[in-house]
């Protein structure tokens, strides 16, 4: 059902819409979590190591394709606001082709070129097969990924963020029944991890598709939408390629905090590894809170209404900062109880390694919610560049702290590399939001004079 964000009181449009994308996003995490818990438990040490080992190359590559496709629909977004449904459509089978080619070459790079990435990143010696085993099933299922997020980020544009979760709780089900089945039945190591991961993908992309074609006539293309649009692709490349950019240098910072938590061990990095696991799941309401601005900003941009794009922006900080505060009070308590579900045995030591981390980065959540916020809010508004360059600048905080960390090494310095970049590029897209507003404002107020 779509959902018209351009009319209606804002709180309760952005609370409509964000709740299902929230536990969909749960849902999204629980594929790499039941990963890692059964991986952990079944496996061992070393191998839930060899799984969080290939976090970050996953994030360069999948969060490449993921910006990039969300890019895309933005256009989708925006054509919905004016209530263009030609243009929706056009934007929906352009969207498609473009995906589908840079798909298939990205595919092929990041398989061909992943000992070297593995290597590159110091990965230990004793975790390495595992890794890259796992890491190379994913690449090669990037398309089942893909399409999945494709199609539920046009579900999302039209306003629609229940469907996609229907999806993704099927999908999460059957990728833990896979998982146990492809690591405890059919003894496949980490290789089953990955495969049902990209199976379960495949599968919610397809339930996707159905319901598309089923029930959302205004996403169902015909013939002659199958085809490249220079207008399209030029719109859709200038807000999905900084998109895809934006994420893969935010990658590259992480990758290199990777590189130097690797100098630290397999033990080290596990502990890490589960620790990171839980600060995404008690952080995707945050995330959630950016792809609902995304889409709210840019139906509203759609018809020009600044001044309700700004309102919006308001709430969503305020509900960003009361559920940061809130969720790092509970999640130092949980954090014990959460760490044994990856970890059998003895946790002492993974949990003291464990604690450290969140307790450093918890304290930081409030400004990390202001990346997603407005990030998003300023692609949503067509404007891409500035979230590119708030990338580069988590980039630069990820360097720093990974020089730090191997020169003094010193595991807090590898934790304070998120930290820091959470809190600097979270004030600086704050005030390219503030920026990018006035001169909007400018814009849109000399065409009205132009106009009269």
């Amino acid at each position: 059902m779509e959902l018209d964000m351009t009319k209606g009181s804002p709180l309760k449009l952005i609370g409509k819409f964000i709740i299902p994308v929230i536990l969909g996003n749960i849902f999204q995490q629980l594929y790499n979590m039941a990963d890692t818990i059964i991986v952990g438990r079944f496996l061992g040490v070393k191998a839930l190591a060899a799984v969080g080992a290939t976090g970050t190359i996953m994030f360069l590559i999948l969060g490449f394709m993921m910006g990039i496709t969300t890019g895309f629909t933005v256009l989708t977004a925006q054509r919905f606001g004016a209530g263009d449904i030609e243009g929706v459509k056009k934007s929906v089978g352009n969207g498609a082709m473009l995906a589908i080619v840079i798909t298939a070459i990205l595919t092929v790079v990041s398989v061909w070129g992943m000992d070297m990435i593995l290597s590159i990143m110091n990965t230990p010696d004793d975790i390495f097969v595992m890794s890259k085993q796992y890491i190379v099933i994913i690449c090669l299922g990037m398309p089942c990924t893909i399409f999945y997020n494709l199609l539920a980020s046009y579900l999302r544009a039209v306003g629609n963020s229940k469907s996609p979760l229907y999806f993704l709780i099927i999908a999460a089900v059957l990728n833990i029944v896979l998982d146990l089945f492809l690591i405890l039945v059919i003894p496949m190591g980490v290789a089953g991890a990955a495969a049902a991961t990209v199976i379960s993908q495949g599968v919610a992309g397809v339930c996707c598709l159905i319901y598309i074609i089923k029930k959302v006539p205004l996403l169902c293309i015909r013939k002659e939408h199958w085809k490249l649009d220079y207008h399209c692709c030029m719109n859709q490349l200038s807000i999905g390629i900084p998109m895809a950019f934006q994420f893969s240098i935010t990658a590259v910072g992480t990758m290199l905090i990777q590189a130097a938590l690797n100098m630290f061990g397999s033990t080290v990095v596990a502990a890490y590894t589960a620790a990171g696991k839980v600060e995404q799941i008690v952080t995707q309401p945050l995330a959630a809170m950016g792809i609902t601005m995304a889409t709210y900003c840019a139906q509203n941009r759609g018809v020009n209404d600044i001044g309700r794009i700004r309102k919006g922006v308001r709430i969503a900080n305020v509900m960003n900062a009361i559920y940061s505060v809130a969720v790092f009070a509970i999640v130092i308590n949980i954090l014990p109880h959460a760490i044994r579900l990856f970890v059998s045995g003895d946790i002492t030591q993974v949990l003291e390694y464990a604690e450290t981390y969140i307790k450093i980065c918890g304290i930081f959540f409030t400004p990390l919610g202001m990346i997603f916020i407005f990030r998003n809010v300023l692609q949503g508004c067509g404007f891409s560049f500035m979230p590119m360059m708030g990338g580069v600048v988590e980039l630069a905080c990820r360097v720093v702290a990974a020089f730090i960390a191997v020169h003094y090494y010193s595991y807090v310095g590898v934790c304070l590399g998120n930290a820091s970049a959470w809190l600097i590029t979270g004030t600086f897209l704050g005030v390219a939001y503030l920026f990018v507003m006035r001169k909007l404002t400018r814009r849109l107020g000399e065409e009205e004079t132009a106009a009269a």
